[in-house]
């Protein structure tokens, strides 16, 4: 079964590109994981299962339009398999971090199914003006008990 990852965490990138990646979201990823250009100037991360769900999703659709082989080079093309160090570090591909833009302080998110890697500058800048509320409102989110 697929893991579930919530929580955020702070961390940072050291010179040679290792991050250390929280216990919390090791434990469900096993050996390694899947990392990949996010849609938001972020990365994906994703334990095998995911990750081979959503491969197989796009890889199904119609190579015959632009949108779609854009989108699978840009998510497969861009991806990595990475497997923890003894100190359940990870190095993160140079490519993947000029993309995301990651330097050095780095916010990690649970987001379900995946785990989403962002600079802290810009994770900050991209929420700081996000309003929630008005998210929601236009979700369709009937049956889920949000408890607000």
């Amino acid at each position: 079964m697929a893991a579930t990852f919530i929580g955020t965490y702070n961390h940072t990138v050291d010179d040679k590109g290792r991050l250390i990646i929280p216990t919390k979201f090791r434990d469900g990823f096993g050996k390694g994981f899947y990392i990949t250009n996010g849609i938001d100037k972020c990365l994906y991360g994703y334990d095998e299962e995911s990750w081979n769900a959503f491969a197989e999703k796009i890889s199904k659709q119609s190579i015959t339009k632009i949108k779609i082989r854009k989108f699978a080079t840009f998510i497969l093309g861009g991806a990595s398999n990475i497997e923890f160090d003894k100190l359940g570090r990870i190095v993160v591909p140079q490519k993947l971090r000029n993309y995301a833009g990651i330097d050095k302080e780095v916010v990690l998110v649970g987001a379900g199914n995946r785990i989403e890697i962002w600079d802290k500058d810009r994770y900050e800048e991209n929420f700081a003006a996000t309003d929630i509320a008005e998210i929601a409102e236009e979700l369709d989110l009937e049956g889920v008990d949000l408890g607000i």
